[in-house]
């Protein structure tokens, strides 16, 4: 070895020496103490009935039993667990057998970082450190030692106090058990229950203190202590060491050590066992129970009476049945002799079938039947050995070796049992357990008079409860080995088992209605003492207690306790719960006498008692005092009691699997919504398994306890969330809304005709009838759509009902929760129903899927107590709040606003699918069905499925005017950006633009074609004019929409805003006030030209009101030259242009409108500033818009003439037919515009010509229509003049209806004329057009036309009474 270290001073020595010589001294073991630990019931009482008390007999003075020390001892014990578990955790579980240990293990610096060293001199235990030769095994590690042996060893000193602290409780007791056993008369249950469990704490206390204490490396510990000691003190041993070291040599394998120290009780356990035995076998007897009611309110054969006074004492000993259990384990592994009683057995086989571990404390266990096997059974074959040798000298010899042949076969025969039933069998009594607590819970609800009667009973129910719940989680995830077969087998443990649930919402409710009903238990409680008192007075009067002659010291007790019953207070008026009432002092005189009576050194012991008072034929003495006892705690120790019996901190250590089985059961096929209530309340007794010997335990224990109510709730919520959308799925409220429309019901109708025959006579057996969907018998999805509904509406009442969970300082409110995951589940459902498969949902069907949500919702809502309406309120809100709604909400930042995802998602897909058409998928409008199409879907879907007024309408029910207003802003942030470009277009090009205007009126053809080359890139300014048009027209569809939502949900808004409007002046420079009125009005399409107002506001708002906008009609006109009108073709089923060219007419009515109102305004507001310091006094003139709209018609005009004229120029023979979409396109402007009359369309093109070209896409169109039907349909249709109607267009339809007979002559003169090849342009002037004088009306009529939309063709054409033709160039 290496040089040992020199000493450390004397007066370090003294200290550790005196600390050690006072380990023996009564204050070693008060931080073991912890007052509260140990319930008041038992070591109060047993703490002042345990004083010095003289016992006069014969003249002497005896000394009586010291049951406090005894309980004191338990509640050490306790202590001593709770600091190895401690240990045994900090050092992470080692495996001592093997001497394997991890890496943990050393991290923990208990143990000095030297494996080699460390697992050498545990191995060569009990062999002294000196003479290991520790050089040879790691000589760098040995000098490390050397160098640090004084931190070491100070790290090293808790642990081996921890040693010295389990030496000498085991001293104690032993001699505590040696005296009880010595001196106790009896320990039978029925007649000295106290004692008993006071002893047989202390003895399951100590075998479980030994058996945990081979779990800790105990040979490490005292050999590395006393190595590094020898190095601090030049080779000396502590002075404990060989004391040490002879204790755990004693105790290796602790079970050998057990049964030799506890082998002078071994006869008195197994007198203990067997009387406990009958309540064992009632306990496992599942039909016994259930038949004679042992655990009903009410006799099972005798329903009608309402007590159950058949079995009280068996009843109220069933709560001590856990115990009785454990005693019987420990009992016969450490007294295996006492197996060899003839009655044993079957204790023995009934105990062992159910369990597979031996719990220590806490979650540490052993393996029950390994332990039996490796200690019992040699024991067992020792005494089949003797037994077998003295067979033929004894009798007895071969008794004795019969029942040791049973109890080796039922050892080695019990542990392949219990693997296979042990589940089994706690499950039939979780099931019998569920059903009794259940009754039990309907029975004191409807009957709560009898919950105090029946209390014992309660308190039975729930112990046993408490037992197979624990039992339960105990034996989650045990592997034990198969002794025959030495392989490891799982133990079949069903984690989804709905029983548990069930139990611990029985336990629950039980508790909540102790405690509710806690004042009518301790009035009852009270009475049942004050009635005791007077049979204890005439027990104590009775003949054989007066030939007794009791000595002074229990004829006092005996008076104390009369007089203490009978001076209990009296319940007055029913209201008990006012009482301060302490029984302890009762409680300690009874305990007192039963110390003296069951002293062997007495007198007078327990059997004179029931000897002298038996033959009264009522209960005697002992039965009296006991059952005093019992109630005397059911009015100042029942919380402590209903703790003791329903509390599950255990299930602490078992939360990880309290939480998966939580999960697997809670939303099963038989999981209840109302048991969440259980799951969550146990979390709040875990704190109560912190102890006071590790203070950090209960900060861990609180975290642990908060992270588990939070997984919990996390589980639970998201139930009510799978709940919520299962009922929101395609196969929950979605299967109940698919209705068939009537014509798929009549083709239904028809197919379903066509495939029965004559052998089916019955339409049930014809598949796809109407109506099949909602029969039950053919879906089964109504049930479970019943089911969730009925298990949504259950959780939503049981949280809402429940009470607020606390844990420490963490209180949980399970509303606020609910709360929040309904909000929350909204809020996502929101988001995610806006989108499908990389798109945009429609409108109404993310209209039906929210209201169809929400009315989810209410459904909930009428059950809980708080108000979600506003609270999705609140969510919708947020959703669709990108800012103020600029019309009507001034002067605030729109960037300190929260965005609104979900109506931005919606807004900018349509400005970049619909407006922008960002994708390519060639959306353009149809005039004719008032909506955009493409050429390209959006994900499944055409841009008419999103642009229809029905889709739109959707939008803004959904959000509202925050969405007409985004829309609005985005559409006119785009027409902006496109009027910037074509002002800067407008500009660059206003010398050609003028050149144009100026030879309109000459015949300078020439000049005007070679001013018309020079603008530049008219195609790229014809594009944005289309675009403008393309978004004005998308407006148009929002207000239309925007006015339709508001009529139907405020008419009388609506109403209001037209009144107003016609009451507006038409000054130009408005107020502020009316100019957002007016803004609002034209929102809402009340203002009949709202594009001109709109585009007005946009062009003020944008700054474009420069002068070269007067260039902008000219610049339209030049359009006519343009190359675009070589592909353009005019469709008369969508009343367009098939490249969306007709949205440019749109475009030159609002533009050219628009920029002469902004210019008129701003010339005006340049006069007024100049003529202000002109004539300040004089009253200026408010200017109106009437020249205005002159100037409008005016420019209006020039357009038209300057477009006639560049459109004839630019006709030739080779492109004759690019006029017919330019004459159309002219037409369709006048439709639109109000400033722009046909009188003055027909001063510069001949209206015949317009009628005729009309007439022909009409034509062409119905032939393709009748081409598609059979000739049998089409020759109908030809002789039905009002069938062939119906598929035209809307103006050709009109006109048609109007003259029905010359639909055929004239298709007769079209084709005549397309076989001869004629132009289109080049018809008759006065042909059959104008032929009826009916249809001749007078021109004034015709130039006051200014209706918008499209006008019937007939009346339009037939307004001129003139029969011009195309003039020639």
């Amino acid at each position: 070895m290496s040089k040992p270290r020199p000493p450390s001073s004397n007066q370090d020595s003294s200290q550790r020496s005196v600390k050690f010589r006072e380990s023996d001294n009564m204050s070693r073991w008060s931080e073991y103490l912890d007052p509260e630990s140990s319930p008041p019931s038992t070591s109060a009482s047993w703490k002042f009935a345990s004083t010095e008390i003289p016992l006069s007999s014969s003249g002497s003075t005896q000394k009586p039993l010291n049951m406090e020390w005894v309980v004191q001892l338990s509640v050490i014990a306790q202590g001593l667990l709770t600091k190895m578990y401690g240990l045994n955790k900090m050092l992470d579980s080692p495996d001592v057998t093997s001497h394997t240990f991890s890496d943990s293990f050393w991290k923990a610096a208990v143990f000095p970082n030297c494996p080699k060293i460390c697992t050498v001199v545990s191995k060569k235990f009990p062999e002294h450190p000196n003479k290991m030769q520790l050089e040879r095994v790691d000589k760098v590690a040995l000098d490390a030692l050397n160098d640090n042996a004084e931190v070491f060893l100070q790290n090293l000193e808790p642990w081996i106090t921890l040693l010295l602290d389990l030496m000498a409780f085991r001293e104690q007791a032993l001699r505590l058990i040696l005296d009880l056993s010595s001196t106790v008369i009896t320990l039978l249950p029925h007649q000295n229950l106290h004692i008993l469990h006071a002893f047989m704490d202390l003895f399951c206390s100590f075998v479980r203190v030994n058996l945990f204490s081979d779990k800790l490396p105990r040979k490490m510990l005292l050999q590395m202590y006393n190595l590094l000691h020898s190095m601090l003190r030049s080779g000396r041993d502590c002075e404990f060491y060989h004391r040490l070291v002879q204790f755990i040599d004693s105790y290796d394998p602790p079970l050998k050590g057990l049964q030799e120290d506890l082998s002078f009780v071994s006869s008195r356990i197994g007198e203990v066992l067997e009387a406990v035995g009958p309540i064992i076998f009632l306990s496992t007897d599942t039909r016994k129970l259930r038949n004679e009611g042992f655990l009903s309110p009410f006799h099972p054969r005798y329903p009608d009476i309402l007590t159950n006074s058949a079995h009280p004492m068996r009843a109220q000993e069933l709560a001590n049945v856990t115990l009785y259990r454990q005693w019987v384990l420990l009992g016969y592994l450490v007294c295996p002799d006492e197996l060899l009683r003839v009655t044993s057995i079957d204790i023995a086989v009934v105990v062992l079938k159910e369990h597979l571990i031996l719990t220590l404390f806490r979650d540490e266990y052993l393996l029950l039947h390994e332990e039996y096997q490796l200690y019992v059974l040699p024991r067992i074959l020792e005494s089949k050995k003797v037994a077998k040798s003295g067979r033929t000298k004894l009798k007895e010899a071969d008794l004795e070796y019969n029942v040791a042949k049973q109890v080796e076969k039922m050892i080695s025969e019990v542990h392949e049992q219990s693997l296979t039933s042990c589940d089994a069998i706690h499950r039939e009594r979780r099931i019998l357990l569920k059903q009794e607590i259940g009754r039990m819970v309907l029975f004191f609800s409807d009957q709560p008079s009898l919950l105090a009667p029946n209390i014992q009973m309660v308190f039975s129910a729930l112990a046993l409860a408490q037992c197979e719940i624990t039992w339960f989680f105990q034996h989650v995830g045990v592997v034990s080995s198969k002794s025959r077969l030495g392989r490891l087998v799982a133990v079949d443990i069903d984690a989804a088992d709905p029983s548990i649930g069930f139990l611990l919402d029985g336990m629950d409710r039980l508790c909540c209605l102790v405690r509710k009903y806690i004042a009518a238990i301790r009035g009852y409680a009270l009475s049942f003492l004050l009635s005791c008192a007077g049979r204890i007075r005439f027990l104590l009067g009775t003949p054989g207690m007066v030939a007794l002659d009791l000595d002074s010291t229990l004829k006092g007790l005996f008076n104390q306790v009369v007089s203490y019953l009978e001076n209990v207070p009296k319940p007055q008026g029913g209201n008990a719960s006012t009482i301060a009432c302490d029984l302890s002092d009762l409680r300690k005189n009874w305990l007192s006498i039963l110390m003296i009576v069951t002293s062997s050194r007495s007198s007078i012991n327990i059997r004179h008692l029931e000897k002298a008072t038996v033959s009264t034929g009522k209960e005697g003495l002992l039965s009296e005092g006991n059952a005093v006892y019992n109630w005397s705690r059911c009015v100042d120790e029942l919380e402590s009691q209903l703790s003791k019996y329903g509390s599950l901190k255990m299930l602490y250590f078992y939360h990880n699997h309290l939480t998966s089985v939580f999960r697997n059961t809670m939303f099963g096929p038989e999981g209840r919504p109302q048991h969440s209530c259980a799951w969550l309340g146990v979390a709040s007794s875990f704190p109560e398994c912190a102890s006071a010997v590790f203070p950090e335990e209960l900060n861990k224990i609180g975290r642990d306890s908060v992270l588990y109510v939070e997984s919990l709730i996390e589980s639970i919520m998201g139930g009510l969330e799978g709940l919520i959308n299962i009922l929101d799925s395609d196969s929950g409220f979605a299967s109940l809304e698919m209705q068939l429309h009537p014509d798929q019901a009549a083709i239904r109708m028809i197919q379903a005709s066509k495939v029965s025959t004559s052998s089916v006579k019955s339409t049930k057996g014809v598949h796809g009838l109407p109506g099949y969907e909602s029969r039950r018998s053919s879906n089964i999805s109504v049930k479970v759509l019943e089911a969730a509904t009925q298990r949504l509406t259950s959780l939503c009442s049981v949280l809402n009902d429940m009470e607020p969970i606390c844990v420490l300082n963490h209180v949980f409110v399970l509303r606020e929760y609910m709360r929040d995951c309904f909000l929350a589940n909204f809020r996502k459902r929101l988001l995610m129903v806006l989108r499908i498969e990389n798109c945009l949902q429609r409108p109404s069907v993310v209209e039906s899927l929210i209201k169809r949500h929400i009315r989810i919702i209410h459904l909930a809502e009428q059950h809980i107590s708080m108000d979600l309406t506003e609270g999705i309120r609140d969510i919708l809100l947020s959703e669709i709040f990108l800012g103020p709604v600029s019309s009507l909400q001034q002067n605030v930042n729109i960037a300190d606003q929260n965005s609104g995802s979900a109506l931005e998602i919606v807004c900018n897909w349509y400005i970049e699918n619909i407006v922008k058409d960002t994708i390519g998928a060639d959306v353009y409008f149809a005039p004719f069905h008032n909506c955009f199409k493409s050429s390209k879907a959006f994900g499944g879907n055409t841009a008419e499925a999103f642009t229809n007024i029905r889709e739109l309408k959707s939008i803004f029910r959904i959000f509202g005017g925050y969405g007409f207003d985004t829309l609005d802003r985005m559409v006119r942030e785009h027409v902006a950006s496109l009027l910037n470009c074509i002002e800067t277009s407008l500009r660059s090009n206003r010398d050609a633009l003028e050149a144009i205007s100026r030879s309109i009126n000459s015949c300078g053809k020439v000049e005007r074609e070679t001013n018309l080359k020079q603008i530049l890139d008219i195609e790229t300014v014809i594009g944005f004019c289309i675009q403008v048009g393309h978004a004005l027209t998308f407006r148009c569809l929002l207000v239309e929409s925007a006015k339709a939502v508001l009529e139907e949900k405020a008419p009388l808004f609506v109403s209001l805003l037209s009144g107003v409007v016609k009451q507006l002046s038409d000054e130009i420079s408005e107020k502020d006030e009316i100019k957002r009125l007016r803004t609002v009005a034209n929102d809402i399409g009340v203002i009949e030209d709202h594009d001109t107002e709109w585009i007005y506001s946009t062009m003020s708002k944008a700054g474009l009101s420069n002068s070269s906008w007067s260039s902008f009609p000219c610049l339209c006109a030049a359009f006519m030259a343009s190359n675009i009108w070589n592909t353009a073709s005019y469709d008369v089923n969508i009343s367009g242009f098939n490249d969306n060219i007709h949205c440019l007419a749109r475009c030159i009515s609002s533009v050219i409108a628009g920029s002469e109102l902004v210019m008129w305004e701003r010339s005006e507001q340049e006069r007024s500033f100049s003529n202000d310091h002109v004539s300040e006094n004089l009253e200026s003139e408010v200017p109106s818009r009437v020249p205005l709209e002159v100037n409008i018609k005016s420019a209006m005009q020039f357009y038209v003439k300057c477009s006639s004229v560049i459109m004839l120029d630019s006709c030739t023979e080779t492109s004759r037919y690019n006029v017919v979409p330019k004459l159309i396109f002219m037409d369709q402007l006048c439709d639109i515009s109000r400033y722009l009359p046909r009188s003055i369309l027909e001063t510069h093109i001949p209206y015949s010509l317009l009628r005729s070209i009309y007439r022909q896409h009409s034509v062409n169109s119905l032939s393709m229509v009748m081409e598609l039907f059979t000739p049998s349909l089409r020759q109908s249709t030809i002789k039905s003049p009002m069938l062939s109607i119906v598929h035209l267009p809307p103006s050709v339809r009109y006109y048609a209806d109007s003259t029905p007979q010359y639909a055929t002559q004239h298709d007769q003169n079209h084709s005549s004329a397309q076989q001869r090849k004629e132009p289109l342009y080049d018809v008759d002037g006065g042909g059959h057009f104008h032929n009826s004088a009916s249809r001749k009306v007078k021109f004034a009529e015709s130039s006051n036309n200014t209706a918008r939309g499209h006008s019937p063709l007939p009346s339009r054409f037939a307004t001129s009474s003139k029969s011009s033709s195309l003039p020639s160039k």
